[in-house]
């Protein structure tokens, strides 16, 4: 097998892998990027920009059939194929636009899987690529939990989705998470009955019961129907009808189901322990505050390393290894991180909540203001939510 060396090795074209390769090819650098799949990651592809389109055709159909306590009074026809359409064109058009600005600014792509054959030494093929520096941008994909009978049928996750030609007359999601709420209001607001399944109490159950209510509440007037504190037992596919069972002996019947109950790390195909990089104990990949593995000259950045799963925190990894690598004393956690679920009402959030800081020990206190009570929030039609 071939070997040569080269300056920087890229393994990922996520968020922070694409304009790190970038920043360092046009500062004269030799680097290769390995992708196994589509270039841009999982936001172009899978995540933030099919969503978010989904979303706001789904929430423009809502808007419209609720005007009428505006005076808008409007008949909604839903063309889902053309809403589909609009998203898959989008999202091939980014990607291509991703791949190309990899390669105007001459970083060298291989569209492969990558897999360490050595300390900071990578292969992908007919040859092993050596690097003074390799960077780790994997992400992670989709976690399918062990729910009997389940793999032996069709289900979809947030990465197959997209492949509907059909609105789902009745769709089943399993999970009650930000990917969860946000397919499931948008299913349901573009006239899916949707059934969501979910094992805590409340829906956003990392969030604030009041903002789980209010969640709750909204997908409810929405059409969803929760099925809480309840985790499914077992998948039935038969004559294009899946049944899944509940405790209880409940089952809910559905035209299709969508698993969305978490992410794994994208690490099981790299080889790690030949490039001598360490994982804890949950498969991340493991880092310190300044984004490097257990092994020299090798950095990981974004949620294969366990950090949120959002698109702006491997951005903002980028940037901090790029300045680490530059020699500026810059760390993983020197921010406060902001995040957003695109329901609607959206949910907006950064740094602590209530009860994570007197859990810290913080003497903390929260003050809050209704919508009810802000004029904006009357004049627009929209009184659903606090701050």
């Amino acid at each position: 097998m071939d070997r040569r060396k080269v300056d920087t090795i890229v393994i990922g074209s996520g968020q922070g892998g694409v304009p790190l390769a970038v920043d360092l090819a046009k500062e004269g650098q030799q680097v290769v990027l390995f992708e196994r799949g589509l270039w841009g990651g999982t936001c172009l592809n899978y995540g933030c920009t099919p969503s978010k389109m989904l979303l706001a055709s789904a929430h423009a159909a809502s808007h419209a059939r609720n005007a009428s306590e505006l005076g808008i009074h409007a008949e909604v026809r839903v063309d889902f194929l053309a809403v589909m359409k609009r998203i898959v064109q989008t999202k091939s058009s980014w990607s291509e636009s991703a791949g190309n600005r990899l390669k105007d600014a001459g970083v060298e792509t291989i569209q492969k899987e990558a897999a360490f054959a050595g300390p900071r030494m990578v292969t992908g093929g007919e040859e092993i690529i050596e690097a003074d520096t390799v960077i780790i941008n994997t992400g992670k994909s989709s976690f399918i939990p062990p729910i009997e009978g389940v793999k032996n049928t069709p289900y979809l996750t947030y990465e197959t989705v997209w492949q509907l030609k059909e609105l789902p007359k009745r769709l089943i999601i399993v999970g009650g998470g930000y990917v969860g709420c946000e397919l499931g209001q948008a299913f349901a607001q573009l006239g899916s009955q949707v059934h969501l399944i979910h094992s805590h109490s409340l829906p956003l159950s990392r969030e604030e019961p009041d903002v789980g209510n209010l969640i709750k509440d909204q997908l409810e007037s929405d059409g969803v129907k929760f099925h809480l504190n309840k985790r499914a037992e077992g998948v039935q596919y038969e004559d294009g009808l899946f049944t899944v069972s509940l405790p209880g002996g409940e089952s809910v019947e559905g035209t299709s189901l969508l698993i969305a109950t978490g992410r794994k790390p994208n690490t099981d195909k790299l080889a790690l322990s030949k490039g001598n990089i360490q994982l804890d104990e949950k498969g991340h990949i493991r880092v310190d505050e300044h984004l490097k593995t257990t092994a020299d000259g090798v950095y990981a950045i974004g949620d294969v390393t366990g950090q949120p799963a959002f698109t702006h925190v491997s951005w903002e990894d980028y940037r901090r290894v790029k300045a680490i690598l530059q020699g500026e004393d810059r760390t993983q956690m020197d921010r406060v991180l902001g995040y957003t679920i695109f329901t609607d009402p959206q949910i907006g959030r950064a740094g602590l909540s209530l009860s994570q800081a007197q859990e810290q020990g913080f003497d903390a206190q929260q003050v809050e203001l209704p919508l009810e009570q802000v004029a904006r929030a009357t004049e627009v039609g929209s009184t659903r939510g606090f701050y």
